[in-house]
């Protein structure tokens, strides 16, 4: 119906929206740069004094990570794949309590900056050394991509000057960190996330008005099959099946919500532990309101171009890109509102990385510096925080310059994720899961964990897994210049188009790729984990784990669980007294610091305690 007319373009009060969405967060660095005696030391800077509530804290959270690979990727997926990925619901449920349960309660006791010096308390130097270059490289890359994947997809359908993007991007961004702080961070993100909801509604209203209410968006959708919730295929090499989603996301994402630095740092920069938890629950409403939001965007996008696909038309190139043009196509009438779904995008971008660029500052302070240079001041530690802040939103720039010159990324960006963060959940979980782990078996873990889960990504890269494992639904173009009719339904097999940009046309399909390569994405973090955790335990008992003398703080003990139920009765206090501490019957805090330093010499002493 809305064939005809061809599709706006960017007018001066969209730039006006974005504009402005990108000041306001910029005023707000500035803000807290200066507000209360401004950033004085580099826990000020890094940590936001350790004195921030629960809402804004979830409010953050939810932001850094509904980037605008969730704002573009999302609609697109549910319009190629089905709603499926509704299923993701319960995978943060899942997600969010193992973090709140598992891993908040053992980082927020020992008070830490950065999740790697756990590494050191637990195991030894060259395992923190390792977790930080991986956790660095990592972040490097994937904010790279994030920074260039929404530039390039508003790009080319609204002409919307791409480097002028990227940069003014990077630049802010860089800015407000480095004004800021965590505080400046964590309250642009509150303001973005306002402005993400904003973008989604309004592409939400307009077209259900346009297509004339939700229930005849839900009658195309349920008529084109993209209502296909229920899946239970247990082959792990189906893309996404309940299981996929469920088994499979819920370790992706831990690895992104429970180990993550730049998700843990927000988290304990609460006041009590209590507040902590609280955060992560309240956000968990945050990740399903914006789920909702994306996928009924992609049943729409699929209502509206049910009949004319513009992908296979021609008239986008990549599948990014149908949300924008959805936006330019419905909300043309209303000039400024394309402006505020690019600045929804944007948004979702900057708050991805500025958490970035915090986190990878204060890996690199607590991590490279500190243990290096002891005598620094904690003037001239807030300056160098400052600095790295300046230094990685550079990088960051960098990245996506070299991104653009990789092509289709938003792959592999979760597969980058997937490959690190799996081997990285699989060494926390060690530390804090299995008494006996020791650093042998931690390190010999992490390498077979890592080995596997780069073999299976790169080999998916290169042979990506055939049409029947991925099950596109059919797009249809006979709506767009009306001669021949509609062809039968669900035509999977002839798609005419690849995902990955860099395979092998091969014809050839070996076992091994039909088979190994064909692994849903989202098992490459499982399987890292799980080997991770298998190798270190073996390894660790081989090389006498069970001899070693471990405080007891460390590990994940039932006093931690139990407390969640003492926060009624009285207020909970962080010291070491509200976490009693067994060995020998102590709980005064200087002798747990004696025992803290002396363990490593004293196996000898208690043998196993298990």
């Amino acid at each position: 119906m809305g064939a005809a007319r061809g599709i706006g373009t960017f007018v001066v009060w969209d730039y006006v929206v974005f504009a402005a969405m990108l000041l306001i967060s910029a005023v707000i660095g500035i803000y807290y740069a200066f507000a209360g005696g401004g950033q004085k030391t580099s826990k000020d800077f890094l940590m936001g004094g350790r004195s921030m509530t629960a809402v804004p804290v979830a409010l953050s959270l939810t932001a850094s990570f509904m980037s605008a690979v969730t704002v573009l990727g999302t609609p697109s997926e549910v319009y190629r794949f089905g709603a499926i990925f509704t299923m993701f619901a319960f995978t943060y449920f899942f997600v969010v309590v193992i973090s709140a349960e598992v891993f908040l309660p053992v980082f927020y006791k020992l008070g830490i900056t950065s999740t790697y010096e756990y590494l050191e308390l637990r195991f030894n130097k060259v395992v923190r050394l390792c977790g930080t270059i991986l956790f660095i490289v990592q972040t490097i890359l994937y904010t790279g991509i994030v920074i260039y994947a929404p530039a390039l997809a508003l790009n080319q359908v609204t002409g919307f000057d791409l480097w002028g993007a990227v940069v003014a991007t990077g630049v802010v961004c860089t800015f407000y960190c480095t004004m800021g702080g965590l505080k400046a961070v964590i309250w642009t993100d509150v303001f973005q996330v306002g402005i993400m909801v904003a973008g989604f509604a309004s592409v939400l209203i307009q077209a259900s008005i346009v297509q004339g209410g939700m229930s005849t968006i839900l009658n195309d959708c349920y008529n084109g099959g993209r209502l296909n919730f229920w899946n239970f295929d247990p082959n792990p090499l189906q893309r996404h099946t309940f299981w996929t989603i469920i088994i499979g996301g819920t370790f992706t994402w831990t690895s992104i919500y429970g180990v993550n630095q730049s998700q843990v740092q927000r988290y304990i920069s609460c006041k009590s532990r209590f507040q902590a938890k609280m955060s992560l629950y309240v956000n968990l409403v945050g990740l399903w309101a914006i789920l909702v939001c994306s996928v009924f965007s992609g049943l729409a996008l699929y209502s509206r171009y049910h009949d004319c696909d513009p992908w296979t038309a021609n008239k986008v190139s990549a599948p990014d890109q149908l949300m924008p043009y959805l936006v330019l196509d419905i909300l043309q009438d209303y000039p400024g509102l394309p402006g505020l779904f690019v600045a929804c995008a944007y948004s979702g971008t900057l708050s991805t990385v500025s958490s970035s660029i915090n986190a990878l500052a204060a890996v690199t302070v607590e991590d490279l510096i500190k243990p290096r240079f002891r005598s620094l001041s904690e003037k001239s530690l807030s300056w160098i925080s400052q600095g790295t802040s300046v230094l990685y939103g550079a990088l960051c720039i960098g990245m996506a310059a070299l991104a653009s010159l990789m092509g289709a990324l938003l792959q592999a960006a979760l597969s980058i994720f997937g490959m690190v963060g799996g081997p990285l959940l699989g060494l926390f979980s060690l530390g804090i899961l299995v008494p006996v782990a020791n650093s042998i078996g931690a390190l010999v873990g992490l390498m077979a964990g890592f080995a596997i889960s780069l073999w299976v990504g790169i080999g998916a890269q290169l042979y990506p897994p055939l049409p029947e494992r991925t099950l596109p639904l059919s797009l249809e173009t006979y709506g767009c210049n009306i001669t021949h009719n509609a062809t039968e339904l669900l035509t999977t097999t002839e798609m005419p188009f690849s995902t990955s940009a860099f395979q092998v046309h091969n014809p050839v399909r070996t076992p091994l790729m039909d088979n190994w390569y064909s692994l849903s994405y989202l098992y490459f973090s499982t399987l890292g984990t799980l080997v991770t955790i298998f190798v270190g335990t073996i390894i660790s008992l081989i090389t006498g784990g069970r001899k070693q003398n471990i405080d007891s703080r460390f590990l994940l003990t039932k006093e931690d669980f139990l407390s969640n139920f003492k926060n009624f009765k009285k207020k909970h206090v962080l010291n070491y007294k509200s976490h009693p501490v067994e060995d020998g019957g102590t709980d005064n805090p200087a002798f747990n610091h004696i025992e803290l330093n002396v363990t490593d010499q004293s196996n000898k002493i208690k043998g196993t305690r298990l």
